[in-house]
């Protein structure tokens, strides 16, 4: 049975989660990697989703503000033994229920071009390409994305 937790980045199964999805991101980026990583510190991030199978931490993402209204999905991540079952979609889903409870008018996110099958989540999920945005503008291997945000209100 899957279960989604609500938690912040000084979570332990977090930060393992996070070291195989720096590992995984390292072999897909090659020489491009240094450039990502240095934008994908999670010290201090107060909003962090670890969904767990039968107990066992199997997947994970995370929002933080990238400005007024708008909250930045990062670091999503599944083992790869779980991925399929649709488990990233449930914690992509609860990240914007949370931007939503929060008062966040959308979420935007940033993937790689080798990433395929995030990019076929993201746009499965209703999310839509965007201009590259901040450090990311201009950076080849990067896609960008946005989605408005239900109002809870």
């Amino acid at each position: 049975m899957i279960s989604i937790v609500r938690t912040n980045s000084g979570n332990t199964d977090f930060v393992e989660l996070v070291r195989h999805l720096d590992i995984d991101l390292a072999e897909r980026d090659g020489k491009d990697h240094s450039f990502y990583a240095q934008f994908n510190k999670i010290a201090a991030i107060k909003h962090v989703i670890v969904a767990y199978d039968d107990g066992q931490p199997v997947a994970c993402g995370a929002i933080k503000e990238y400005e007024p209204g708008t909250m930045e999905v990062k670091r999503m991540f599944t083992l790869p033994a779980s991925r399929g079952k649709g488990i990233a979609a449930r914690v992509l889903s609860e990240l914007e229920n949370w931007a939503s409870e929060l008062k966040y008018a959308k979420c935007v996110l940033e993937t790689g071009k080798k990433q395929p099958e995030a990019i076929r989540l993201y746009e499965k999920s209703g999310y839509h390409r965007a201009p590259n945005y901040g450090q990311y503008a201009g950076i080849e291997n990067s896609v960008c994305f946005e989605k408005p945000l239900a109002s809870t209100a």
